[in-house]
């Protein structure tokens, strides 16, 4: 079921049932429909072929209105205004570095951490941490975003899970992701596993309550009607409730990301050694350990930099799109 239709549907029919043969040509309880098809009643005769033209022409322009107007074209100011508020940035941490407050080594400005920067990708290890964070990042996220929906929708739909697992998990979501780490390697020892499940752990809490919120906001009608047409409870959830709830999900899957990130690089900086693999937060307690800041540097700006493009290339335009679909993004910032 189309949800965002809805309203569009509900007015087709309007000047429908007064355009018919037995409703009445001037009803004074439809002042409205007599406005919207002014010339309705002294055209009857022609009313089968200009009445559905009309309509068309009503519903095309009710659909446009609702969706926020036609499509446009691509807006370079989402593009151009970050890199500028980068640029101003920069150009102010250089005029910092420059006043020599303190020692280069300690507060390096932008040209030594990029030459540092130089250094690293030429050795290879900005590469290779990068491929191995982004692989464990999404592959944790993945399993976070199959584990979290299903038990978003339980949540959502079973009162009784609702009520009994709800503070649990929303406590979850609120504990630091760090705590999971000495755990995680005293079961796992360090391997992968520990960095896995410390993304699941940071991920999963975060998907729940983002989907179970969301399904909260769904209108109860949109249940009854369900359950009136025969919808069963798993039909109601995955036909009804789950698309309804689709903003509030991308934006719980767009937090999950960010707390499987964080977890995944405080794993990555706490759990060093075995059969671990080089990524971005091991890059970041090599820097700390060779008090290196031009490494240090390095690995923050490019853990900032990763998280900003997967915004920027993923959640953002999803996010965009199903608002637009659903003429909520007029009047927005966004």
């Amino acid at each position: 079921m189309r949800t965002e239709s809805t309203a569009s549907t509900a007015l087709r029919t309007e000047p429908l049932a007064a355009s018919s043969p037995s409703a009445p040509p001037s009803s004074p309880s439809s002042p409205e429909l007599s406005r919207a098809v002014p010339d309705a009643p002294s055209t009857a005769p022609d009313a089968p072929s200009t009445a559905p033209d009309e309509l068309r022409d009503l519903g095309t322009g009710l659909d446009t209105l609702q969706s926020g107007g036609p499509v446009r074209r691509r807006d370079w100011s989402r593009v151009l205004l970050p890199l500028g508020a980068v640029l101003v940035l920069l150009l102010a941490w250089q005029l910092l570095a420059s006043l020599d407050l303190r020692r280069r080594d300690l507060v390096p400005g932008p040209l030594d951490v990029l030459a540092a920067f130089g250094d690293l990708w030429s050795g290879g290890l900005v590469q290779e941490a990068v491929g191995t964070s982004l692989q464990r990042g999404v592959v944790g996220f993945a399993i976070s975003v199959a584990v979290g929906t299903v038990l978003g929708v339980l949540l959502g739909q079973v009162t009784v899970l609702r009520r009994a697992l709800g503070p649990l998990v929303s406590g979850l979501q609120v504990l630091p992701s760090v705590a999971w780490v000495p755990v995680a390697v005293i079961w796992f020892g360090l391997t992968d596993a520990t960095a896995y499940f410390v993304v699941l752990m940071g991920a999963i809490p975060s998907i729940v309550n983002g989907l179970a919120a969301g399904m909260d906001q769904v209108p109860p009608q949109f249940r009854r009607v369900a359950r009136v047409l025969g919808a069963s409870p798993a039909e109601t959830a995955l036909m009804v409730v789950l698309p309804a709830a689709l903003p509030a999900y991308v934006s719980g899957l767009k937090q999950g990301w960010a707390f499987a990130w964080r977890s995944l690089m405080a794993a990555e900086i706490i759990a060093v050694g075995g059969s671990m693999g080089y990524g971005l937060g091991s890059l970041l307690d090599q820097g700390r350990t060779l008090a290196d800041m031009g490494m240090v540097m390095s690995a923050v700006l490019t853990i900032l930099a990763v998280g900003i493009l997967i915004e920027l290339m993923v959640f953002g335009p999803v996010e965009r799109r199903i608002l637009r679909r659903r003429g909520l993004l007029e009047g927005s910032t966004r």
